[in-house]
């Protein structure tokens, strides 16, 4: 084969693999938890979810934009989010049991299936960041604790203090959770999944547990087909109860549901969080994007809050189902 024919070839993979995709609208969905409960949340606390919702779809939506990939968009909403103190991820993340901070993530690419996991990291400002670096910088998908934390400053990420974790809520959540001894605090949880000009998909998600947990133990942020999955046509960022978002392998039993069932996105979401993990036992909500642009963002809690911007920079955020 000559060097014409090979070059060909070329254009043609690169036009099959992009396949218009340059037309596709980029699109945004973040999430910053479930099991929202109207009675607990003050008009000061609406009001501090509502504009960190909107800076996080504004801040992923312009690196879509500028033409920066979905996994950018991601990475750039979640560590916002993670920065704010307003959730239960990075700066704010629940205590648990021993009063530390546990910080997992997990970010996933939909076009190569390639995945970055961290759990039970203490010193990470930003977990997000760390598991994408686990990702591109190493040959694994997940690192856990001490070996999380050494990779993160091999790669370059400053530890910051314990302290750096810790705001006033969330430690008063800890005191009434030693006190009662019963599980509290299940959802707050952040993360994004979007479509970039190119028509890929990503997905991330990051937490910091549950209030009051013990013993090391992992939710369903950090696992990948659990807590996060994405691939070519569809990507989901779960929020909920951990143990049975994994025992039903939630997201990634979405996106399966559609490429094998030819199920529409809503109807896949809603089968695993509305059915499946109820059934389990658990609660909790996704949020969903399948690369047509459709969007599903299911909950079977009192609440849920959750975000999107579309292409005139328009943000809509809601916590309830009625505002």
């Amino acid at each position: 084969m000559n060097k014409l024919s090979l070059a060909l070839l070329a254009l043609l993979a690169v036009c099959a693999t992009s396949g218009g995709a340059d037309a596709a609208e980029p699109l945004l969905v973040i999430h910053g938890g479930a099991g929202v409960i109207r009675s607990e949340i003050s008009p000061e606390r609406e009001r501090a979810v509502r504009a960190t919702l909107e800076q996080a779809l504004r801040a992923g939506y312009k690196v879509l934009n500028d033409g920066g990939t979905s996994l950018d968009a991601v990475g750039a909403a979640i560590s916002l989010m993670e920065d704010s103190g307003t959730f239960n991820a990075g700066k704010g993340a629940v205590f648990n049991h021993d009063g530390r901070n546990e910080l997992d993530a997990s970010l996933m690419d939909g076009t190569s299936l390639r995945a970055g996991s961290v759990a039970n990291v203490h010193t990470v400002k930003n977990p997000i960041l760390l598991a994408r670096a686990v990702m591109e910088k190493s040959p694994h998908v997940m690192l856990v604790g001490e070996g999380a934390e050494i990779f993160a400053k091999s790669v370059g990420m400053k530890p910051v203090p314990a302290s750096y974790f810790y705001t006033e809520m969330r430690w008063k959540e800890l005191q009434q959770a030693l006190e009662d001894e019963k599980k509290s605090g299940h959802h707050g949880t952040v993360g994004a999944v979007a479509r970039d000009k190119a028509g890929h998909l990503a997905a991330g998600t990051s937490t910091g547990g549950i209030t009051n947990k013990r013993y090391g133990r992992v939710g369903d942020s950090p696992i990948i087909g659990a807590g996060t999955y994405a691939d070519a046509h569809c990507a989901v960022s779960a929020t909920g109860w951990g143990e049975f978002y994994i025992r039903a392998t939630a997201a990634h039993d979405i996106c399966a549901r559609m490429e094998y069932a030819k199920t529409p996105l809503a109807d896949a979401a809603n089968v695993v969080v509305m059915d499946i993990v109820p059934k389990l036992g658990g609660d909790g909500g996704v949020i969903a994007l399948d690369d047509n642009g459709d969007i599903a963002m299911p909950y079977n809690t009192e609440g849920m809050f959750r975000g999107t911007i579309d292409k005139d920079g328009h943000v809509r955020t809601w916590i309830f189902k009625d505002k």
